[in-house]
């Protein structure tokens, strides 16, 4: 199970740096805030596996109590993103449109 997380650990640090580097490339103001809530996902799906990850490999009240809070912050980051995300979606194709011209 460990070497699973850890897997899902850098699957999701190479997901914020791609996202993150595609949004710095590109110019498009919606495609931009897409790209930046698609990094932000990632990084809360980071910090989730990363607390989940803590409680196999310690034990002890203070790393229950510590990966708690990452695992609900990575939530919290998960889902406001994935929002987010789905929200500025529906403007890609849009925008992409208008600045074809």
């Amino acid at each position: 199970m460990n070497i699973v997380l850890i897997a899902l650990i850098v699957f999701s640090a190479i997901a914020y740096l791609y996202f993150k580097t595609k949004q710095f490339r590109t110019t498009l103001t919606a495609q931009r805030k897409y790209f930046s809530s698609s990094a932000s996902a990632a990084l809360g799906a980071l910090l989730i596996t990363f607390g989940a990850n803590q409680l196999f490999l310690f034990r002890g009240a203070a790393t229950y109590i510590i990966s708690a809070i990452f695992i609900l912050l990575g939530l919290y980051v998960f889902i406001f993103n994935m929002k987010a995300r789905r929200h500025y979606a529906g403007f890609l194709e849009e925008e992409r449109r208008l600045n074809e011209k």
